[in-house]
């Protein structure tokens, strides 16, 4: 696939009428610490009605396919969340849809799948990384919606960034969540015709930095993975085609340990008073080092679709083991 550019902003704001009936409005609330070092804002995508901001560019993705393509089915690659986001629209339009996940996906998000009336097909990570790469699968058929790199579903992720500005136009930093890339670089789009001067900050986690690695490597690159519960996060490469936009758009990365992960999600369950999963509680940990500044910082809550079990462990104090 050829490099990515910028999403124009006409295109995002096209994309925001588009799933204007889809997505809904999430709120911008502060996050009340004492020893916090800067004034931490949540954008509660975990509120979405699929837990996620997936919604967004799932929806706009399928609203502009051809519906003669989209009469075979739609499938995509997720570790959950765009599978919910395209079964759930897919769902709304009464199409097939199957969803190739890492068979270390928890149980929640393939009840979720399932409940979407979608079929979940695990196969192991490094398989089901490779159709992200490849921008598909032999074996299946139908429409093929990328999670990350179609344009369609970076410009639905932008309209996420368009809402922060409108609420918090002096806003000095925003910490996205990064697995893919899409979801940065929409609201990066954004960013850079609406308030260049506002910072955008990827989030990721030591066990698995590799958009962190390739800013040092100064080229998209492979690492090596462990694999924790935060499962919205984590890739082991840096897509090439998202790479030129990735590194131009995105001020840089701050990578959090899993512990401080734990202690991100339990604040804001304590505090805020949401739900939030293992990615969205990394741009929470990022926002607590510092590294993104001391003013008005956005942290993007992704989404809250974490297994029960799972919170219950971090919530009595500790790290829940590995998938």
């Amino acid at each position: 696939m050829d490099p990515l550019v910028p999403i124009p902003l006409t295109t995002i704001k096209e994309a925001e009428n588009r799933i204007a009936n889809i997505a809904v409005r999430t709120p911008l609330l502060p996050l009340e610490l004492a020893d916090s070092p800067c004034e931490i804002w949540l954008k509660a995508e975990c509120l979405q009605p699929i837990g996620s901001f997936k919604i967004r560019g799932a929806g706009n993705a399928m609203a502009l396919a051809n519906s003669d393509v989209l009469e075979r089915g739609v499938y995509t690659a997720s570790a959950g969340n765009m599978a919910q986001g395209i079964a759930f629209n897919a769902q709304q339009l009464g199409l097939s849809c199957r969803v190739i996940v890492p068979d270390t996906t928890p149980e929640n998000k393939l009840e979720s799948i399932r409940r979407l009336e979608a079929t979940a097909v695990p196969v192991t990570f490094d398989e089901w990384w490779s159709v992200i790469c490849n921008h598909g699968h032999p074996s299946e058929k139908g429409f093929f919606i990328h999670p990350v790199s179609d344009p369609a579903v970076i410009a639905g992720n932008g309209t996420l960034g368009l809402e922060i500005l409108s609420e918090l136009p002096d806003v000095d930093s925003i910490i996205v969540p990064y697995g893919g890339g899409g979801l940065a670089c929409g609201i990066g789009s954004v960013v850079k015709e609406l308030r260049p001067s506002t910072q955008v900050f990827a989030a990721e986690v030591e066990t698995a930095s590799p958009f962190a690695a390739s800013l040092s490597a100064d080229e998209a690159i492979r690492v090596e993975r462990t694999p924790t519960f935060i499962d919205g996060i984590g890739g082991n490469s840096v897509l090439p085609e998202i790479w030129p936009l990735a590194s131009s758009l995105l001020s840089g990365s701050i990578v959090v340990s899993v512990k401080q992960v734990c202690d991100a999600i339990e604040k804001i369950a304590s505090k805020a008073h949401l739900v939030a999963e293992g990615a969205g509680g990394a741009s929470v940990a990022a926002a607590l080092t510092g590294l993104a500044g001391n003013g008005k910082i956005v942290a993007v809550v992704s989404g809250g679709n974490i297994n029960p079990t799972t919170l219950k462990t971090i919530l009595e104090g500790n790290i829940p083991p590995p998938p």
